[in-house]
C-alpha cells in the first residue's frame, strides 16, 4: 500500500473512531501516530513526533489568547453581564410578537462579544432566557431552537476562539479577521430576528406576548450594559488601533471582566476558583484537540494527501467559484457529524492551499480572510444542524421537558437563514471585507 493510499484510508478509520465515541483529539492523534509508523516503518518515529509536536504546538505564544478569552467569558457570566444584556434587550423588544425570542438572540450577540465560545454562550444565555420564554408561553421547541441558534453567535461575533485557531493555522492577522467578522455577525443576528418574526406569524401559538416596559425602565436597563460595551471596546478597539497585541487584548479583557465582577460583589474566592478550573478544563480539551490535529496533519503532509487533493481539484477544470461552493458544501455536510474545532483543524490545512491557488480577483490576504469567515459561518451552521449539532444537545440538556425532535423541527428555520447568509457573503465578498483597511 502506498503512502498516499494510507493517507486516504485514514479518513474512514478516523470517522469510525469518532462514531464509536472516541475523543476526537485522541482519534486524530492515534491515526496520525499509526500512520507515521506505517509510512516510515520506524517505531521511534511516532515517539519523536509526539515529543516535537507537543513542544512546537504548546510553546506558541499565540495560543495563550485562548485561555484568556475563555476566562473572560467565565468572569462575564459571574459579573451578571448576561442577565443585564437579556434584560436590556427584553425591555425594548419583549412586547413584540416573538420579542422575547428576539431579545434572546440580541443578548447572545452581546454576550458573544465578550465570550468567544459558542457552547458557553448557548449555555449561559439559556439559564437566563429560557425561564422567561417559557413564562410567556413560548413553545419548547421554538425556545430551545432560538437559543441554540443564538449561541452560535458566540464564535462569530469577535472575539472568537475559532477565528484565533484559523489565524494561527493560516498565519493571518487576528485583528483583521475579527474586523471582517463584525458585519457578518450583525447580519447573523438580524437574520435570526427576521426568522423569528416569520416563524411566529406562521405558527402564532408558538409564542406568547408580554406587556410593554415603561420608557424610563428601558433606558435604565440600557445603562446596565455599559460594562459589556466597555470590555468589547477595550479589547477589539485596542487590538485594531494597535494599542496592544491580540494576546494582550485578551488578557486586558479577562482582567477587566474580572474587575467588574469583583466590584459588583459577584466574585468570591470559591467562584474565582470555579472560573479558573472551568477555564483550565476547557483549555485542556481544546489544546488536546489541537495537538491531535497537529500530529494527524503531519502524517497527511507526509503522505502527500493535501498536495494530491489540490492537484486533483485543479485538474478537474472547475472555476474558482465552483470549487469554493463544493468546499462549503463539504463543510455543511460534515459539520453535522463533527464539532467545529475539529473540522477547522482537520480541513483547513487541506483546503486553504487549494483556495489560495485560485483566482477570485482579490489579493491573497483578502481571499484568506474572506475564506476564513465563510468557513466560520458554515461550521457555525453545523452547531445547530441535526443529528450532531452540539448546541442542540447543550440546550436540550438544560430543558429535558422538550423532545429533541421538536427542537429539530424549529431549528431548520434558523439553518435556512444561515444558508441565505452564506449565499450573500459568497456572492458579495465586499460585505466581509468592507471594514478592512486598504
Amino acid at each position: 500500500m502506498t503512502n498516499l493510499e494510507l493517507g486516504y484510508l485514514s479518513f474512514p478509520v478516523l470517522l469510525v473512531m469518532i462514531f464509536l465515541r472516541a475523543p476526537i483529539g485522541l482519534a486524530m492523534m492515534l491515526c496520525g501516530l499509526g500512520g507515521l509508523y506505517l509510512v516510515t516503518g520506524n517505531p521511534n518515529m511516532f515517539l519523536a513526533k509526539l515529543k516535537s509536536e507537543t513542544y512546537t504546538t504548546f510553546s506558541s505564544y499565540s495560543l495563550t489568547i485562548i485561555p484568556m478569552f475563555l476566562l473572560m467569558g467565565q468572569f462575564a457570566t459571574q459579573s451578571g453581564m448576561s442577565k443585564a444584556l437579556f434584560k436590556a434587550a427584553e425591555s425594548w423588544l419583549g412586547h413584540k410578537k416573538g420579542g422575547v425570542a428576539m431579545a434572546s438572540v440580541g443578548a447572545c450577540a452581546g454576550f458573544g462579544a465578550i465570550c468567544g465560545s459558542s457552547l458557553a454562550t448557548a449555555a449561559t444565555m439559556s439559564r437566563v432566557a429560557l425561564p422567561e420564554m417559557r413564562r410567556y408561553g413560548y413553545s419548547g421547541g421554538f425556545s430551545t431552537a432560538t437559543l441554540a441558534a443564538g449561541g452560535t453567535l458566540g464564535i462569530l461575533i469577535p472575539p472568537s476562539v475559532i477565528l484565533v485557531i484559523y489565524a494561527i493555522l493560516t498565519e493571518q492577522n487576528i485583528a483583521k479577521l475579527f474586523l471582517a467578522a463584525f458585519i457578518p455577525g450583525i447580519l447573523a443576528a438580524l437574520g435570526y430576528m427576521l426568522t423569528i418574526s416569520i416563524y411566529v406569524r406562521l405558527y402564532p401559538d408558538s409564542a406568547g406576548t408580554r406587556p410593554p416596559v415603561p420608557l424610563s425602565e428601558r433606558y435604565r436597563a440600557l445603562l446596565d450594559v455599559w460594562p459589556v460595551l466597555l470590555v468589547f471596546g477595550a479589547v477589539v478597539g485596542g487590538i485594531y488601533f494597535g494599542w496592544f497585541t491580540p494576546t494582550e487584548g485578551a488578557a486586558v479583557g479577562a482582567a477587566g471582566t474580572g474587575l467588574i465582577a469583583l466590584v459588583k460583589g459577584n466574585l468570591t474566592w470559591s467562584i474565582l476558583k470555579d472560573c479558573i478550573i472551568s477555564t483550565a478544563t476547557s483549555t485542556a480539551m481544546i489544546f488536546f484537540i489541537v495537538l491531535g490535529a497537529g500530529i494527524y496533519n503531519g502524517f497527511l503532509a507526509l503522505s502527500q494527501v493535501p498536495q494530491e487533493l489540490s492537484n486533483w481539484v485543479i485538474s478537474l477544470g472547475y472555476g474558482p467559484w465552483m470549487v469554493l461552493c463544493l468546499i462549503l458544501a463539504f463543510y455543511l455536510v460534515f459539520g453535522c457529524l463533527m464539532d467545529s474545532l475539529s473540522m477547522i483543524l482537520l480541513t483547513v490545512p487541506i483546503f486553504f492551499p487549494v483556495i489560495l491557488g485560485l483566482d477570485f480577483g482579490m489579493s491573497a490576504e483578502h481571499v484568506a480572510i474572506w475564506f476564513g469567515i465563510l468557513v466560520l459561518i458554515v461550521v457555525e451552521v453545523g452547531l445547530i444542524t441535526p443529528p450532531v449539532g452540539m448546541n442542540l444537545f447543550i440546550i436540550n440538556a438544560m430543558d429535558r421537558s422538550t423532545p429533541m425532535v421538536e427542537t429539530y423541527r424549529a431549528v431548520i428555520w434558523f439553518v435556512a437563514s444561515d444558508i441565505v447568509r452564506v449565499v450573500l457573503l459568497v456572492a458579495f465578498p465586499a460585505i466581509t471585507l468592507f471594514l478592512l483597511p486598504g
